[in-house]
């Protein structure tokens, strides 16, 4: 028998707190094994495959996270209906925000155009313990000033060797970052917040693994005054001989939003 299938893009919001990142993994509680155990109660019987738009790692959280839902032989009911029963039956740290059907033309690594990253961070006295799945605390002194002069300096295309953990022989290390900038923290607050908090934002097509966060652990060195400016200029040309093990911690990292071609 011929198969047919069915494609759905599925927005989600998330909070990576006790989720060992998004990847399915053996033992380990993750995003995607979550979405496809929840799949498989309310679609019983039903074949189907799960793909991001990209892994996040461990503690990291979403905003606006999308993966594309292929689904074999029999199309979903109506879209609005499904989407209020996958929500009842997620669990409270996971919510679908929005379903659509695509074309199988349609490509959730190869479309998509931009994605926004934000590290949220404050510094100073220590945050109060219900800020731990959201904001990193650094208690030491930092150089904010110089930090938010220095952000700019990773936009362009430069080779971020230096920026990702573990690094492969065939891993695509020229990157482009089109926006980074530290700005004072408007997207999330609550009561329990500092009064004063931050959020690096980074935008690109594309990220390595820890990337992100291996930028935001740079920058805090630098506001701390064990790196310089020109440490991290040289840190991104393939002659530089900084060498950064500085990783932000996944908590305070979210992705924001992903748009498609």
């Amino acid at each position: 028998m011929q198969r047919t299938r069915y494609y759905y893009l599925i927005r989600i919001q998330y909070l990576g707190f006790r989720y060992s990142g998004w990847q399915k993994q053996p033992g380990h509680k993750t995003v995607e094994g979550m979405l496809s155990k929840t799949f498989k109660h309310v679609l019983p019987e039903t074949k189907f495959k799960i793909l991001g738009s990209g892994r996040t790692d461990a503690k990291v959280s979403a905003l606006d996270g999308v993966f594309e839902l292929f689904v074999d032989n029999t199309p979903l009911p109506e879209l609005n209906t499904f989407l209020v029963v996958f929500n009842r039956n997620l669990p409270p740290d996971i919510r679908a925000m929005s379903i659509e059907a695509v074309t199988k033309d349609f490509n959730i690594i190869k479309n998509s155009k931009s994605k926004e990253y934000v590290y949220l961070f404050s510094i100073g006295e220590k945050n109060h313990p219900f800020c731990a799945p959201f904001l990193y605390n650094v208690i030491e002194r930092l150089d904010i000033g110089l930090m938010k002069e220095v952000a700019p300096c990773f936009r362009g295309t430069h080779d971020f060797s230096s920026y990702t953990a573990r690094l492969k022989p065939n891993t695509h290390v020229v990157r482009t970052v089109d926006y980074c900038e530290i700005l004072e923290n408007d997207l999330i607050n609550a009561s329990f917040f500092p009064k004063e908090s931050f959020k690096l934002v980074v935008r690109g097509q594309g990220f390595m693994r820890y990337q992100i966060r291996m930028i935001m652990g740079a920058l805090i060195a630098l506001g701390k005054g064990e790196l310089e400016k020109q440490d991290i200029l040289d840190s991104l040309h393939p002659d530089g001989k900084i060498k950064l093990n500085s990783v932000a911690p996944g908590s305070g990292l979210l992705l924001n939003g992903v748009k498609f071609d």
